[in-house]
């Protein structure tokens, strides 16, 4: 069996050649769990500060030894769960980047590979679309009239986070992403009234015309920097989720705070957004997103490879920004 591990310990933002593709022992099926072969994986930008140590206080992977982190859409090759079978769709948070995973009772979740396309599940309905509904539906809780700000709009999150609150029904939607083609997609595919590109001069004058209104709900998935620009704009009692920090996965130590200033200001109510929380709502949130897939009213991008191997070129991409779609590597046919 093939796995991809870390060559040294990381104190860097990781690129493709940090990392190495290594043979393994062939893991065996566990007690009450599932043996199975990984077919999508995902790759997702917290995974670089994981790769450091410093996400939600897990240990970075061991160099030489230990897969890298992350979750995947898999096949049951052996089953010794109640209720799974050989044959049988799953989606698990750890997977890792392997060809073959053991996975213990409570640490997998049941598909139905007719619902939706499976590599969805790595997406759209993986951690990245559970994160987006969560913030929109439960959290800001966003309905009709609302005037939605997105930031990082062309990544998996941003996207599908406007997406909801339109079919929600949202006033507008407005994102911000960075360079012609982010924005395209952003406005042609997710169907964004208008995405403001940060890379461009004048950006910050286009954003304030983008919104006639202020904003009523702002989702931030970047910077403390970016997050103050758009509390200036918010609208009074405004809600604004906190869900990522992306520039800090990789510091060392974290910028300026936010300006407090402002939240007391605007009488904003920021609300903190760890996806873990709604973990017990998967297969909810999965029903009825598949639903909007079907219809049409959800979309998604995907910049997916093929093979394990692959997998250290398409993640340094991603932590650089320049991934278009969700990452995903399909490590084997389905």
């Amino acid at each position: 069996m093939k796995q991809v591990v870390l060559k040294h310990a990381l104190t860097a933002r990781p690129c493709a050649h940090d990392f190495a593709l290594v043979g393994a022992d062939t893991p065996s099926c566990p007690d009450d769990g599932v043996l199975v072969r990984v077919v999508h994986l995902s790759l997702d930008p917290y995974v670089g500060s994981r790769l450091r140590g410093k996400h939600m206080g897990e240990p970075a992977p061991l160099p030489g030894v230990d897969a890298i982190p992350g979750a995947a859409v898999c096949q049951v090759l052996e089953s010794k769960a109640a209720g799974v079978k050989a044959g049988d769709w799953v989606h698990a948070m750890e997977v890792g980047w392997r060809e073959q995973a053991d996975l213990g009772p409570g640490t997998f979740r049941l598909l139905n590979p007719k619902a939706a396309p499976l590599a969805a599940h790595a997406g759209v309905l993986g951690m990245p679309g559970l994160t987006a509904w969560a913030g929109m539906t439960q959290l800001a809780k966003v309905g009709p009239g609302d005037i939605v700000l997105v930031d990082a709009a062309a990544g998996p999150v941003g996207g599908t986070v406007g997406q909801i609150a339109r079919i929600m029904g949202a006033n507008r939607v407005v994102g911000i992403a960075g360079g012609p083609e982010k924005c395209a997609l952003v406005t042609g595919t997710y169907g964004f009234d208008a995405c403001i590109d940060y890379k461009q001069d004048g950006w910050e004058q286009a954003l304030t015309e983008a919104l006639p209104e202020p904003p009523t709900v702002y989702f931030e998935n970047v910077s403390t920097e970016m997050a103050s620009k758009a509390l200036m704009r918010l609208a009074l009692y405004g809600r604004m989720v906190l869900c990522g920090l992306v520039d800090q996965y990789h510091a060392d130590q974290p910028p300026p705070g936010l300006n407090a200033g402002l939240i007391v200001g605007k009488r904003a109510q920021v609300m903190g957004l760890v996806v873990y929380d709604f973990y017990p709502v998967w297969d909810a949130f999965v029903s009825e997103a598949s639903a909007w897939i079907g219809d049409g009213t959800l979309v998604f991008k995907e910049d997916r490879v093929v093979g394990l191997e692959a997998a250290p070129a398409l993640f340094e991409r991603l932590v650089q920004g320049q991934n278009i779609g969700k990452a995903v590597v399909t490590v084997s046919a389905e």
